[in-house]
């Protein structure tokens, strides 16, 4: 359907990248693809030498900005982009991630200005190598102890505001910074809105190579920077390392699609 300028918003799409010559250019695709007449679309690079800044350069005509230098980290990547970014909305696509075809106009449908801080849409998750293919729902409450929460920054849709009343992501988390800034949002207030729509896929690469001991600082702090206590902290990281080791299990006997079956819902 045509779109009244007038009334949509313009969506950033933020893709940070390093080395991910691989992958990349399927989501710029993807991206610059979706045909939605008020995009800015960020990339950036943490200084790649394999190749991805060759394919970046393709699509640099459809960018909004670039650029190529070290970072600090996910956090700080995510915090350029975001600082550069022009639209009332924002989304984080990685350079493993997709778009879904036309989720643009879908969540643009569901946008009122001044109404909602966080859109929330469904990502769909994939396992190439083995075919498994699940949606994952997203969560819209955050409490204070993570029991069982979908975090899915794909498809998660920042307004500018929000950014500007919540801050951005935390540098000092290496692996939960989009859980954490999910948590402090919800935590001071904000009114987050689900989109029934199935917006990004990522793909599934099997366990996680970090191990729960390495993630133990995020996990704590994601409970104490919200307000929780030590105690609760130390507790949520222990039910996190339990939930683990039981997964381990369930991956050893029955494998790794049997687990995401236990918890992804069917496409």
């Amino acid at each position: 359907m045509p779109f009244d300028m007038s009334k949509i918003p313009t969506i950033s799409v933020v893709t940070i990248c390093f080395n991910s010559a691989d992958t990349v250019e399927e989501t710029m695709l993807s991206v610059v693809g979706q045909g939605y007449p008020a995009l800015d679309y960020v990339v950036i690079d943490g200084g790649s030498t394999d190749g991805t800044l060759d394919i970046i350069r393709k699509y640099q005509d459809k960018l909004g900005y670039f650029v190529s230098e070290p970072d600090k980290g996910i956090s700080d990547a995510f915090n350029k982009g975001v600082a550069h970014s022009k639209g009332e909305l924002v989304v984080i696509i990685n350079s493993d991630d997709i778009l879904c075809p036309n989720a643009l106009n879908h969540v643009a449908e569901y946008y009122e200005e001044g109404k909602w801080d966080i859109y929330r849409g469904n990502v769909i998750v994939r396992n190439k190598k083995t075919g498994f293919c699940g949606r994952d729902i997203p969560s819209i409450k955050f409490p204070l102890f993570p029991w069982q929460v979908n975090v899915d920054h794909q498809g998660t849709f920042v307004t500018r505001d929000a950014y500007v009343r919540w801050g951005g992501y935390d540098i000092s988390f290496q692996y939960m910074m989009d859980h954490d800034f999910l948590a402090r949002c919800y935590q001071g207030g904000a009114r987050m809105r689900y989109v029934p729509v199935d917006v990004a896929e990522f793909r599934l690469g099997g366990v996680s190579v970090a191990c729960i001991s390495s993630k133990r600082y995020d996990i704590e702090h994601v409970v104490l920077n919200q307000g929780g206590s030590k105690l609760l902290a130390r507790l949520c990281y222990w039910y996190f390392w339990l939930f683990e080791k039981v997964k381990l299990m369930i991956i050893s006997i029955c494998g790794i699609d049997s687990l995401k079956r236990m918890h992804y819902g069917r496409t």
